[in-house]
């Protein structure tokens, strides 16, 4: 009897012992990258193609909102740019007629230069001419000018409409409901036929791939972890634990008080310090599940 009460005690102390050997640094939870994705149009959606639990990639377009309305303003002013463009003066055309009346007084004033050499004519005649030359290179200048002005305000009315076409162009974009990560939908807040509007979710996509253990440090551990630094991270399946490899990726500069439900290697630590630890997902990491990490 007295054997066998021996025999229970050294297996107690030695499980015991073992106990102790694999005491983990710190414990936390698990948690996912969360991104709740928001309509960036208003009106109504007639296309939805989100489901809870559907692994969505990076581009991917899931829906859009209704865009007649700012098709039908898009059509209306690219004509209202047809029209302004059809004012545009051809200035080589319009001005094309002054330059030949300068050229052909200048034809006369040489005719007549010659005359005066001959004294067959008189000065009169040249000074008329060159009068006239004169007349018509003034009015040349300003017809110049005032094409000039005419072709610039019209091109600075293209450019005003260019830019609310523009500005259509974006709406129209964003009524594309566009999935930005590459990660697994969590909620779904939307239905197609559903008004909408600028802001409003429409559902939550977490990347679950690449998961983080968010757990807590006492003072004295902080000086044995750095960025960068590889652990070892057990996540808790309940009955046993799995080993998976972390890399610390942040440490919170500011101390806080520990969080109830989290246990620190000295219990007794008031003050505890948050690191989170990426970890690659094998597909059994849930968020909210229980880990713990020991410091390599």
């Amino acid at each position: 009897m007295r054997k066998t009460i021996f025999v229970i005690s050294l297996f107690l102390i030695l499980a015991s012992c073992n106990r102790g050997n694999n005491h983990y640094d710190a414990s936390g939870t698990f948690e996912a990258t969360e991104i709740i994705i928001s309509a960036e149009a208003n009106g109504k959606i007639l296309a939805f193609v989100v489901e809870e639990g559907q692994q969505l990639q990076v581009g991917e377009k899931v829906g859009y909102i209704d865009t007649a309305q700012l098709y039908l303003q898009k059509k209306q002013l690219e004509a209202n740019i047809r029209a302004v463009e059809a004012r545009r003066p051809e200035i080589r055309t319009q001005i094309a007629a002054l330059e030949q009346q300068i050229k052909t007084q200048q034809t006369e004033k040489q005719r007549v230069e010659n005359l005066l050499k001959a004294n067959a004519a008189n000065q009169k005649q040249l000074d008329d001419i060159n009068a006239s030359i004169e007349l018509l290179k003034r009015q040349l200048d300003a017809l110049k000018s005032s094409l000039t002005i005419t072709v610039s305000g019209i091109t600075h009315d293209v450019a005003t409409l260019e830019v609310q076409i523009a500005q259509l162009d974006d709406r129209l974009k964003k009524s594309q409901i566009i999935n930005p990560i590459k990660g697994t939908v969590l909620v779904k807040y939307a239905q197609p036929n559903e008004m909408t509007a600028q802001g409003k979710a429409l559902y939550k996509i977490a990347d679950l791939d690449n998961m983080f253990l968010r757990a807590y440090i006492t003072s004295d551990q902080l000086t044995q972890v750095k960025l960068g630094q590889t652990v070892s991270v057990f996540a808790d399946y309940g009955k046993g634990s799995k080993e998976y490899q972390g890399i610390i990726t942040w440490i919170s500069d500011q101390a806080e008080f520990t969080p109830k439900t989290i246990q620190t290697r000295n219990e007794r630590a008031n003050l505890v310090y948050a690191v989170k630890i990426a970890v690659k997902n094998d597909g059994f990491l849930k968020s909210g599940m229980y880990g713990e990490v020991k410091l390599n």
